[in-house]
């Protein structure tokens, strides 16, 4: 469970204040990986402050930037970055917790901003909301081209979601919904095979005489070879 910086009281899931002094605590990337701040060579505004995000180096493989709002928290993920930050730095060990993923979403405080679409930091594009993952809770903000923006305090309870199994349960669901997709795609193709095998009226195209009856196949046949004899 996580906890206040300040006054060490456990904090409620998802929330970023301590209910008992007021501290307002940052998910701990110093204790995943050591970083430096600095300037970024190229400007990218906080949907949420207007404000220039801070560059983070996380040090991870040797250099992994990501971009952090110093008012509000939030950080912001080119393509990619946040999928393996989780696979990088948070190990499970129990499979799927299925009772525990229901329990993080059942303890998580209400949303602190109301739903809105918000900026993409790079191109100022409103960003699309989409649920992270199979039963994360988090709806993150999602330019295509250029990254996924979480909130302050999201990607603690993504976190817990990973080690909690959430990236397993993801993996069966896609792995469900393909085996779907190729069920219905052999549906399909078997019914298109079994409406060009029905007798139509006027037969096919391609093959007039397979199509016919039985019986005036057997008379053309005749008919052809008593014109060839």
């Amino acid at each position: 469970m996580a906890r206040c910086s300040n006054c060490k009281a456990p904090l409620p899931p998802g929330s970023l204040l301590c209910q008992y002094c007021g501290n307002r605590t940052d998910v701990d990337l110093k204790g995943i990986h050591y970083y430096t701040t600095h300037e970024s060579d190229t400007p990218r505004i906080c949907p949420r402050c207007d404000v220039k995000l801070k560059v983070l180096d996380l040090k991870l493989d040797d250099r992994f930037l990501i971009d952090r709002c110093e008012e509000c928290l939030g950080i912001f993920f080119d393509p990619g970055e946040l999928e393996y930050l989780l696979e990088a730095t948070v190990e499970n060990r129990g499979g799927i917790d299925r009772a525990g993923l229901e329990a993080i979403n059942e303890r998580r405080e209400p949303n602190q901003y109301p739903i809105a679409y918000v900026k993409c930091p790079v191109c100022s594009k409103h960003m699309h909301r989409v649920n992270f993952g199979a039963k994360s809770g988090v709806i993150v903000d999602r330019c295509k081209q250029h990254g996924i923006w979480l909130d302050g305090g999201e990607l603690r309870q993504l976190f817990e979601w990973m080690k909690l199994g959430g990236h397993l349960l993801e993996q069966q669901r896609q792995e469900q919904k393909q085996r779907e997709e190729q069920e219905r795609e052999k549906e399909h193709a078997r019914k298109v095979q079994g409406w060009d095998e029905e007798p139509s009226l006027f037969g096919s195209y391609s093959d007039p005489l397979r199509r016919s009856d039985p019986d005036l196949f057997q008379i053309i046949l005749k008919a052809l070879r008593f014109f060839l004899k």
